[in-house]
């Protein structure tokens, strides 16, 4: 399978989260062991989002936000839990796509050490435990997806969702009205909500 290019993420986040969907996320561990995960749910957020980290303008912390596209971001959320985006849209918007949850295909013993559960279904269910079953951390943050040798998205053709969904975001207090998160429907999604099919 080949990596998604630089174009495809230099749209904007509400056009690329869908498309992520049945694409697989690639990590290379550093004693070169690989996982992968095929990404089945994915939140948009963008600049004049309220939900947005970038609603109130730029800041050190945020920096990647703000592009160029097909980096990743990655933030540290309640004092435990670290969360991975896709930043997108034009280099100098902040715009990224939130990694919510991922049917593991790929390096699955090495997740169940990092997640410590034997659950195949809870790896990677949830951005939280994404990131931990992908040992990713505030070092990735700035990781580019497209030329790095870390982390990586790869095109797999043969994977085209019969069906997306869509709905509101979950964990946030503003924006709630927004249908900004996709899904794919099955086991590996992390929160079950009334939705409609997505008009994509």
């Amino acid at each position: 399978m080949t990596r998604l290019p630089r174009r495809s993420f230099a749209r904007s986040s509400t056009e690329v989260a869908p498309e992520l969907l049945g694409h697989v996320l690639a990590r290379r561990l550093p004693d070169g062991a690989v996982l992968r995960a095929r990404i089945v749910e994915t939140e948009a957020y963008d600049q004049d989002d309220p939900a947005s980290h970038a609603y109130r303008g730029r800041t050190p912390r945020i920096r990647v936000m703000f592009g160029p596209p097909g980096h990743l971001y990655v933030y540290f959320t309640y004092g435990m839990h670290h969360c991975m985006n896709v930043v997108t849209g034009p280099d100098g918007t902040a715009s990224a796509v939130l990694l919510r949850a991922a049917e593991p295909l790929e390096g699955i013993d090495r997740m169940k050490i990092r997640r410590r559960t034997d659950r195949v279904r809870d790896l990677c269910r949830g951005p939280a435990r994404l990131a931990q079953a992908f040992d990713v951390d505030r070092s990735l943050d700035g990781a580019d997806l497209v030329r790095g040798t870390e982390m990586w998205i790869e095109r797999d053709p043969t994977a085209v969702p019969a069906s997306i969904r869509c709905g509101p975001r979950v964990g946030i207090r503003v924006g709630t009205d927004l249908p900004w998160r996709f899904w794919i429907d099955g086991p590996w999604v992390s929160v079950s909500r009334r939705a409609a099919p997505s008009p994509r």
